[in-house]
């Protein structure tokens, strides 16, 4: 029994933990949008979906300063990198000040522009933009430093916090619904600061980093920053658009359609996050880099191809089960919307694994294309379905390039 034991614990290390937790986080997030769906019906979760989307826009811009971090963790020393820890987090301070500040400002014409309920709801958004990103500057270091537990923590502390805190509103409270969500989130960044050590903060430190040193820094925060852009596009271009363009009933029903097919999305961001460092690990050992790669890579066109099947052959049954009635215009398109969300996961990790290598030019291919999917949506929006016709087609096209890419330098 002792041997057993013993094994077991040899097999099952903290990157096991952490993508549990991943998957425990992802389906809590999953099990929020599913609850808000059922309770609030396709016209209101329209507005909680443009909130939604706003949090996985500044999650994708706070990846920035998570990813930089996270890296160089890996690259420098501990004096040095003590100093340039700080210099994240006062950086990181003052942009979501900035960033916070700008949409408060600016939250009456957010409120037009989508046709949302209130502006209310994007003034408490703006106030908690700060906190995200002190968060991600703290969740850049755990990563980087293999301290999953710690980073499990503060994954499971913002979702949990935001689901329970969300749900006991919505039932004893009786204010719009757009305000209670958006509270709900203001208070999930508190809670995802969890673990944090504020005494570990060398405030006055100075910075120790060389003038080449400085440069590496800022080239890999502009391409990094480059790319969450082309996220951001990619992954929420069209949501924000059918928004704007369609009546709050169709944006509703499109909102549930992207957040059953981004189900490979969400499970392929669990292997980006262990992919960076282990690949610049790796690449500081001097050992070969491609085969974590490709087993990412496999493991993902495994899970969208599970997915995309099911969705076509049980379209009914899912919507049924996770959405409800209310929902099963969306059927005839669920299988689409899959096949163009695991084609782009695919593509993503391999931006991912180049923007590891210090290799910027499939972080430019994904710029393009996340502009090309904008143009297309712009001209091209009659229905539903031609929104996700013209994402397919650019979501092939940037796989093909990528690939090509990749096949290229090998």
């Amino acid at each position: 029994m002792i041997t057993i034991t013993k094994k077991l614990k040899t097999r099952f290390t903290t990157a096991h933990l952490f993508m549990v937790s991943v998957l425990l986080v992802n389906g809590g997030n999953y099990v929020y949008n599913l609850l808000l769906g059922r309770i609030l019906g396709p016209e209101k979760f329209a507005d909680a979906a443009i909130l939604v989307t706003f949090l996985l826009i500044f999650s994708f811009i706070a990846m920035t300063f998570q990813l930089v971090t996270a890296k160089f963790s890996v690259v420098f020393e501990a004096n040095v990198f003590r100093d340039f820890a700080a210099a994240m987090y006062k950086k990181a301070i003052f942009f979501g000040i900035i960033l916070g500040s700008v949409i408060i400002v600016f939250a009456n014409q957010l409120q037009v522009f989508f046709k949302t309920s209130t502006a209310a709801m994007f003034i408490i958004f703006g106030v908690g933009v700060p906190l995200y990103f002190i968060m991600s500057i703290n969740r850049g270091i755990f990563q980087g430093k293999q301290q999953l537990v710690s980073l499990s923590v503060t994954y499971q502390a913002e979702m949990l916090s935001r689901l329970l805190i969300t749900l006991v509103l919505l039932y004893s409270l009786k204010i719009e619904s757009s305000l209670i969500i958006s509270i709900g989130i203001l208070a999930s960044f508190f809670c995802g600061l969890i673990p944090f050590d504020i005494s570990k903060i060398y405030w006055k430190s100075k910075s120790l980093l060389t003038k080449s040193q400085n440069k590496l820094v800022r080239n890999f925060f502009v391409i990094t920053a480059f790319y969450e852009l082309t996220q951001i596009i990619i992954n929420n271009s069209d949501i924000l658009l059918v928004k704007h363009y369609f009546e709050s009933y169709e944006a509703g029903l499109y909102a549930s359609l992207a957040l059953i097919g981004r189900v490979v999305y969400f499970i392929a961001w669990m292997f980006v996050m262990l992919l960076l460092p282990t690949v610049v690990k790796l690449q500081k050992e001097g050992k070969a880099t491609a085969p974590i790669l490709l087993k990412y890579v496999s493991y993902i066109a495994v899970i969208a191809a599970i997915i995309i099947v099911g969705c076509i052959i049980f379209p009914t049954q899912i919507v049924s089960i996770l959405f409800g009635q209310s929902y099963l215009e969306i059927t005839p398109l669920l299988w689409k919307y899959a096949l163009a969300t695991g084609i782009f996961a695919l593509s993503n990790i391999f931006a991912y694994y180049y923007l590891s290598l210090d290799k910027y030019i499939p972080v430019l291919i994904s710029g393009v294309f996340g502009m090309l999917q904008v143009l297309l949506i712009f001209f091209f929006h009659k229905d539903l379905a031609q929104v996700v016709h013209v994402q397919i087609i650019a979501m092939v096209l940037l796989l093909f390039v990528q690939l090509s890419f990749f096949f290229s330098n090998k």
